[in-house]
């Protein structure tokens, strides 16, 4: 075994479950589409947290998918990085952008209030790119153990989630699980 000293650094983390949870997210009719209930869902979100942008993040091998996306200029779409011409304007991320990819792979909530102030996340592109300087969101687990996506909020400036941030954003995401739970079922 070799020692790799920038291997603490890699920005991406690798993601054994994409496979399956590609297949989960098939089953459930989730990830390719925006789902007006989901964007109903990332404006309360934004509003409890008080964030400009919140998102309902579906992650596959390649990308991520906002299949609920909110925006300060609603009607405005945000750019989250290149999206393919059939994709709908700013819902759609390549997997190595931002922080849900993390989140996902460690099944743990993340609390970024100012992204800088670690070095491992401060040169993610959406710094750089979209101007990202803080992040909060919470993995979708549901009730088959597969990590789905996340639900975040990010803004251009540090912001002082805390402890209250973390359980809020746990909160919301164990709610947008019962809500997905509901949607499986047709009730």
């Amino acid at each position: 075994m070799s020692y790799d000293p920038t291997r603490h650094l890699l920005l991406t983390p690798e993601d054994a479950d994409a496979p399956a949870r590609v297949v989960r997210l098939r089953e459930l009719g989730l990830g390719d589409v925006p789902v007006p209930e989901f964007d109903d869902f990332a404006r309360e979100l934004a509003r409890i947290t008080g964030a400009p942008y919140a998102m309902v993040n579906f992650i596959d091998e390649h990308r991520q998918y906002f299949a609920g996306l909110y925006t300060p200029a609603a009607d405005q779409a945000v750019q989250l990085g290149p999206s393919p011409a059939a994709a709908q304007p700013g819902r759609e991320m390549a997997r190595d952008h931002g922080y849900c990819p993390h989140v996902v792979v460690r099944r743990k909530a993340l609390v970024l209030e100012d992204v800088c102030d670690y070095p491992r996340f401060a040169g993610n592109p959406v710094v750089d790119e979209i101007g990202i300087r803080s992040y909060m969101g919470a993995p979708l687990i549901d009730h088959t153990g597969m990590a789905l996506g996340t639900v975040c909020v990010v803004d251009q400036e540090p912001r002082p989630w805390g402890r209250q941030g973390l359980e809020t954003i746990k909160s919301m995401a164990a709610k947008l699980v019962e809500q997905i739970h509901r949607r499986e079922h047709g009730s």
